[in-house]
């Protein structure tokens, strides 16, 4: 059936190819590598060429945004998830799906950070809104769904933070047992503590990011255990519907430029299939062009596209106070590589300093974030001044997680030792403007006027 046709078509044919040797398959082993060459699969619909070359394409295109703005008055929970909702874009679920309500996320305008990037408007849609704060509930809907419909028991990845809580919450809501794998000590708290309150087994290990990856990609062909990490090609599909989301709430009209953080590339990935997806359907008539961003201290990609023109990647030892994109070796790089081609994107880095500035910049619209998003305002000042992007374009930021993923750095950053002790520390003069300590002060009305009048006169008018 062709997902384009709302009236007959009630599923979505699909298939696995990988990105490399192209070899079709139904299913993926369980570390979801290609049997012939060890690249990763991706999700595609065979159904989709006929749609693509039918003269009632458009026709079907607008039938079918009808059909999802309809559903938003169903209670089906479905219907209620901003995942589900586009399902005629998603591979065929035969049962019920484990939904959060995830996605529905708002889509901000940020009037200061725009200023302070030197452009004329800006906006951000906002996966920090999402059942457990971050993106990774947008994909963990669809895999865990698939994951208990193939019968598993136990789910597991390899985390930073958000993919752990997020799958922890979903393998609860599925009735699964989770398991994580972080490195010891070099993952936010909050982002622990949901994990745990979720009820996953949470093993810390000596090791990196992708130390844990690689004791996860053995332990699952030991195991049955199913992968929950971004090489399943499943969580991308549900994570590229937060760009369906986007265009809608544009009213289909895309903008110039979308800024993704890029750690694991997973999400970068998702969105630019998304969009490109779109297009050839004739959801929209253009691709926006997608940029990635990456820390200096965790900048694999960069490099990739820098030095190689993204033929081949080289890890590296991630050092970062973004956890969420303190990654050294990403597994969706060549996918992500294929998504800035296809879309005429960039790369940027950006440093820890201009990292915490533009954390607190959008703090300042009344809009928090973690600080692996806040990445996205970064490099957005950087691509300004290159002229990659120009002030009148429409651009949107991608914020990946909430303000309290991460509340130990926010708390630093307004004390100000953030940096204390670190290179970093002879340039953090430069945030103080930004910084909002706490007031320690005698409990009198006096006290407290008197800072009253002293931010009178420091920020005059305000």
């Amino acid at each position: 059936m062709s997902p384009t046709t709302p009236e007959t078509a009630t599923e979505s044919s699909s298939r696995l190819r990988c990105i490399n040797c192209g070899s079709i398959r139904e299913r993926a082993d369980q570390d979801f590598r290609c049997p012939t060459c060890g690249d990763l699969f991706e999700v595609f619909y065979p159904g989709w060429q006929t749609a693509r070359s039918c003269q009632a394409a458009g026709r079907r295109a607008e039938d079918l945004k009808q059909l999802w703005r309809d559903r938003k008055t169903s209670q089906a929970p479905a219907d209620l998830s901003g995942v589900w909702r586009f399902r005629e874009l998603l591979p065929t679920l035969k049962s019920e799906p484990i939904t959060l309500r995830e996605g529905n996320t708002p889509l901000y305008d940020l009037p200061r950070c725009a200023q302070a990037a030197g452009m004329q408007s800006l906006q951000a849609k906002h996966q920090g809104m999402n059942p457990t704060a971050s993106f990774k509930d947008t994909g963990m809907t669809t895999a865990a769904s698939f994951a208990r419909q193939e019968g598993f028991r136990w789910v597991a990845c390899a985390s930073t933070g958000n993919t752990s809580a997020s799958m922890a919450a979903y393998a609860a809501r599925g009735g699964m047992r989770s398991l994580v794998l972080i490195p010891e000590g070099k993952i936010s708290w909050g982002k622990l503590s949901q994990s745990l309150d979720y009820g996953a087994v949470t093993c810390q290990l000596r090791a990196d990011f992708d130390g844990c990856v690689r004791v996860l990609n053995e332990l699952v062909k030991r195991r049955p255990i199913y992968l929950l990490n971004s090489v399943n090609p499943y969580r991308l599909e549900g994570q590229k519907t937060a760009a369906i989301e986007l265009l809608e709430q544009l009213n289909w009209q895309p903008p110039e430029h979308i800024i993704v953080p890029g750690g694991n590339l997973g999400n970068s990935s998702a969105l630019g299939k998304a969009l490109v997806e779109m297009k050839e359907l004739g959801l929209i008539s253009r691709l926006p062009k997608l940029s990635v961003i990456q820390a200096e201290g965790a900048n694999p990609f960069v490099r990739s596209i820098r030095e190689d023109g993204g033929a081949k990647l080289t890890p590296m030892q991630a050092d970062t106070l973004a956890t969420a994109i303190r990654i050294g070796n990403p597994a969706s790089w060549k996918k992500a590589q294929k998504v800035l081609k296809a879309t005429g994107g960039e790369v940027e880095e950006v440093s820890e300093i201009e990292i915490a500035l533009a954390k607190a910049e959008i703090g300042a619209d009344g809009v928090g974030c973690e600080p692996a998003s806040a990445v996205t305002l970064a490099g957005l000042k950087k691509l300004v001044k290159r002229g990659f992007v120009r002030s009148n374009e429409s651009v949107v930021l991608i914020l990946t997680g909430h303000v309290l993923k991460d509340p130990e750095f926010t708390l630093k950053f307004h004390r100000g030792d953030l940096f204390t002790g670190t290179l970093d520390e002879k340039h953090a003069a430069m945030l103080g403007a930004q910084q909002r300590a706490p007031l320690v002060l005698d409990a009198t009305v006096d006290a407290v006027s008197g800072v009253l009048d002293k931010f009178d006169r420091e920020v005059p008018g305000e």
